[in-house]
Formats: structure tokens, sequence, C-alpha cells
């Protein structure tokens, strides 16, 4: 299975028509992999707190459309990091009446909304998505087509400070999960956590983790890049500086039963 990365750099003085357009090129440019993973809240800016009421969208909205018009030009299932999602009028707005979530997309290779994952564990400590957004409650595995190596595989879906909570992917591995995706707005303030949380995320569970992060300056944070491509084992199969860059890394998928058979720790779990 192909997969490519996209660590994104950017900074506040791109606009989000401007960052729209040039991430749909890249995607473009990425076609002949099987999967393209962008990272999170890269449209309405992993830390502008202030700006996501108003940059807020539906599902099929403005940056889902363009997304979904990019994935089915490369004939990729794209994975487009998450937006923030405004409910739709008459829908339900969530226990805590707020109507907005952070949201990520799974378009198909046709271009279809595969999946949508609304991210569970809120990060901010009293402050930011804790108080803006409502959280997420469904734990979400889906089997997604590979167009160029053929055949399907069960994608677990992730946000960033989900990391921090291991049930959670205990939950997707239950689910069938192989291959984890968890797209992320990390701060280089604490990057070496999300290197070995990642790291930790798949060896603990036996699968693949492709951790994509942000780069760049935002809201004067500096964003951690330092994404991975991690193989079943914990070990880095890729990974990227601070800057902008594409991780392109093939991945046995096909073989991770045999990994799991040779070294059956997975069998000896007796709780949960």
């Amino acid at each position: 299975m192909k997969v490519a990365l996209v660590q994104l750099g950017y900074g506040d003085d791109e606009p989000v028509d401007a960052r729209t357009a040039r991430v749909a090129g890249l995607v473009r440019s990425l076609a002949g992999h099987d999967l393209v993973v962008l990272p999170e809240l890269w449209a309405p800016q992993g830390f502008a707190y202030q700006e996501w009421a108003h940059r807020a969208e539906p599902v099929d909205g403005p940056t889902a459309q363009a997304m979904s018009a990019a994935a089915a030009d490369a004939r990729v299932v794209l994975h487009a990091g998450s937006i923030i999602e405004r409910a739709a009028p008459g829908a339900w707005l969530g226990e805590q009446g707020r109507g907005l979530w952070n949201t990520s997309l799974v378009f198909g290779p046709d271009g279809a909304l595969l999946a949508t994952y609304r991210k569970v564990h809120r990060f901010g400590f009293g402050s930011g998505e804790p108080v803006l957004l409502e959280a997420g409650e469904q734990v979400v595995s889906v089997r997604v087509p590979r167009p160029v190596s053929g055949g399907e595989v069960p994608l677990g879906l992730a946000t960033c400070y989900d990391l921090r909570f291991p049930e959670l992917f205990r939950r997707l591995l239950d689910a069938g999960t192989q291959v984890c995706v968890v797209p992320a707005a990390w701060p280089a303030a604490r990057v070496e956590h999300w290197t070995l949380l990642s790291r930790a995320r798949a060896l603990e569970n036996q699968m693949f983790v492709l951790a994509c992060n942000t780069a760049g300056m935002h809201s004067g944070h500096q964003m951690g890049g330092h994404s991975q491509v991690l193989g079943p084992g914990g070990q880095v199969l890729a990974g990227a500086g601070q800057g902008e860059q594409v991780l392109s890394v093939d991945l046995d998928v096909d073989g991770l039963s045999a990994v799991r058979a040779a070294f059956p720790v997975l069998d000896d779990r007796r709780l949960g």
C-alpha cells in the first residue's frame, strides 16, 4: 500500500482560499498513491481559535468540495485532515449545544465521502477546543479501497491529542484497524511527546500509524513538524523534519497478520 503524508507548512499570512487551492494541487500531484494524508485543521488553522466560528463549514462545504475533486482527479483515497464542522440546519448541536466539531474527512478515489470522525479528546485544558467545540462520541474504523495496489484496508481514525489516550487505539484495534491515521497540529514545544506517543501507539497495537503534523508558525505557535510513518513494531519507516515535506512510503499491509502471529502479544490481553 503506497501512502503519502503531506506535512503542510503555512503561516498566518496565507489566505485560506489560496492555501486550499495549493493543497488541492499537492493532492493532485500525488496520483499513483493509494492513500494521501493531510494535517489537522490546515484550512481553519490549528491555533486560530478566534477564527474558528466564522471559518466553520458543513461536511459538504467548500473545503470538502475542493478535496473531493482533488481526490477524484488523483484517483486516491484522501484523508483530508480536519475541518471545523458546523452542524447542518435542524441537526443535533451536541450535548452542549455548540454545533461545532473538529471533524476529519475521508474521500474515496471517486471523490465520495467515505467517513467522518469527530475528535473525541479536545485539547485546551479549559480553553480552546473544550470551550468552543463539542466532543466526538464515535470510534471510527472504515474499510477503504487501495486503488493502486488492490484490495481494501481497515483504516482507523484519530486526531492529534487523541494520541495521549491509548484506550481509543485499543478500541480501534478491536474494530479491525490495520492502519491508523493521526492528523495533527502539534506544537514544537512538545514535539518529543508527539514522536514518542506515535511510536508507542504503533508498537503496543501492532499496527501501522500515519502521524501527519503541520509545519510553520500559527497564531504565535511554532508547529512541530516531524511527521512519521510507523511500522507495527514501532519502527520509524519514514520521518520528516520541521518544514513542509511530503513522505512517500510503501507499507506491507498484507504482511501484518504474519507480524502479529510471529510475536502474538495481543493474544495475551486480559483486560478490556
